[in-house]
């Protein structure tokens, strides 16, 4: 057997494994705190279940664009170093384009208000 079954073989074991012991190990005693909605001590006030506002998920959606646009330009630096580094910066520059005329479009369509 070669190393790569032989490593296949040992993983798959060991998941198999902690699969089968997680259904037995766990204690299954509830206490009040545990089946509360709320772990922190305090008694709920009103509903759990009240529906988040569509602009919450959308400027959480923007944040992980723009976070993610950082970690896309942070090499761009040593993108110097190549042997064309003017189609680097045309690249990096076409992202930023792009994603600002996307921050420009949701600006005006009014979805980065939080009153309405």
């Amino acid at each position: 057997m070669n190393l790569v079954l032989t490593v296949i073989a040992i993983a798959l074991t060991l998941s198999t494994l902690l699969i089968v012991v997680s259904f037995w190990l766990p204690l299954v005693a509830p206490d009040h705190e545990k089946l509360s909605p709320y772990e922190c001590g305090f008694d709920p006030v009103g509903s759990a279940r009240l529906p988040f506002s569509i602009r919450f998920f959308l400027i959480a959606i923007l944040f992980l664009l723009f976070d993610l646009e950082i970690a896309l330009l942070l090499p761009l630096p040593w993108g110097v170093q190549l042997e064309a580094p003017h189609l680097t910066f045309y690249w990096a520059t076409l992202v930023l384009a792009l994603l600002t005329v996307g921050l420009i479009y949701e600006w005006l369509q009014g979805g980065l208000e939080w009153a309405e």
